[in-house]
């Protein structure tokens, strides 16, 4: 008799058990949700770089030369016109004199050539020489005044030389970088630069990020950014684009790792004194912005088929008809296709929405269509939702959360 007391009793307990947990599932997976309202929804780019001043002049030497003297430090203000570096001169004051020297004897020839010029002409005059030799004075003649110009281009050339040992501030602004010593020997290349020191104009800085290029196209120049600089962590700055590169800077070429970007500059509003060329910062450029438009959180939209879609819309539509496609595709091309969607509540369960979306911000989309202010919408858990929610699921809410507008 106690057997099947026992018996009886772990029966009544499985059976408690399996009334339960059927009760506990009529109480539905528990979600978090909030409700669509309506807000604005302003789409941004992000992209990091560099602080750099919007003029930046580098001094180089473009004669050779040892410097004797720089007559600035790093950090130092300077004005436009003022002296900055001087080279040894004394290779070329020797060329100036040469030159001058060789200019002397050219007047000197040009002036005995036209004297014999002018007596020639008489004689010709006079019938007392031929034409050859009137030919040969005027040749003569010019051959010197020739030669005389060529001296004073000589000189022009020395002198030219001799100045450029001098190198002066071509810009008011700050020396940033001096990149030479004392005594140290300047290429003097024309065509290749070999920068002595660095002139910035610092009352007007720019931000120069690198943006994807799948975000670059949204940018327009005009926009408004918001700089942050690493270097002042609870500071927000100002500024406009105003430079969008039209040729790309690609990085791993080849590689599975190739990413193309593109430089956008954006000039900062009353920049901070304390700004140095090389800062790093990420700028937030604020591109479109729509206003009393519907929204909806961003974790709440996900993907499914189109196959699992239109079964929910015959379902959840009483009076839908069913359309013929005039695309024919097979079940499994449905079953790959995928689209947007969003799961709202109604009556306690899941009901899958398709929708179509806008521009997003951080937080949110916009929506264009799909679904109503009120809407309560599910949100979470993550892996529920983007995995193994379906539609006409019993759900309960975990907690609400207040939209903010």
């Amino acid at each position: 008799m106690k057997k099947y007391w026992i018996t009886g009793g772990i029966i009544l307990v499985i059976v408690l058990l399996v009334i339960a947990n059927i009760a506990k599932k009529d109480k539905g997976v528990e979600v978090m949700a909030e409700k669509v309202l309506r807000g604005t929804v302003q789409q941004k780019v992000t992209g990091s770089g560099q602080i750099k001043p919007a003029v930046e002049v580098k001094v180089s030497a473009q004669v050779a030369g040892k410097i004797i003297r720089i007559y600035v430090k790093e950090g130092d203000h300077v004005k436009k016109g003022q002296l900055l570096v001087e080279l040894d001169p004394q290779k070329y004051k020797a060329s100036v004199e040469r030159a001058q020297s060789s200019l002397l004897a050219a007047k000197a020839n040009e002036k005995k050539a036209k004297s014999d010029l002018e007596r020639t002409q008489e004689l010709y005059k006079k019938h007392l020489i031929s034409a050859a030799d009137l030919e040969a004075a005027e040749a003569n003649y010019e051959a010197a005044v020739s030669n005389r110009m060529q001296a004073e281009a000589s000189l022009k050339e020395a002198q030219d030389a001799l100045d450029k040992t001098m190198l002066y501030a071509s810009i008011d602004g700050v020396v940033t970088k001096i990149n030479k010593e004392q005594g140290e020997m300047t290429l003097g290349a024309q065509f290749q630069e070999d920068v002595i020191l660095i002139v910035s104009d610092l009352s007007v800085m720019e931000a120069v990020v690198e943006v994807d290029e799948n975000d670059v196209v949204n940018i327009n120049k005009g926009d408004s950014a918001i700089v942050e600089v690493d270097a002042f962590p609870d500071t927000t700055y100002h500024g406009i684009v105003t430079k969008i590169a039209h040729s790309a800077i690609t990085k791993g070429l080849g590689t599975a790792e190739q990413v193309t970007n593109f430089e956008v500059t954006v000039t900062l509003d009353n920049p901070d004194p304390r700004f140095r060329p090389g800062m790093s910062t990420t700028v937030d450029i604020l591109t479109k912005r729509l206003d009393n438009v519907l929204k909806v959180p961003i974790q709440a939209v996900t993907v499914r088929s189109e196959d699992e879609i239109e079964k929910a819309l015959n379902k959840n539509s009483k009076t839908r008809d069913k359309k013929k496609s005039t695309k024919k595709e097979s079940l499994a091309e449905k079953k790959q296709k995928m689209k947007e969607v969003v799961f709202i509540i109604k009556d306690g369960k899941a009901v899958l929405r398709p929708v179509k979306l806008g521009i997003s911000d951080d937080t949110h989309y916009a929506v264009l269509s799909g679904l109503n202010e009120g809407d309560e919408v599910i949100t979470g858990p993550f892996r529920l939702l983007n995995k193994t929610l379906k539609d006409g699921q019993a759900v309960r809410i975990k907690n609400k959360k207040r939209n903010k507008r």
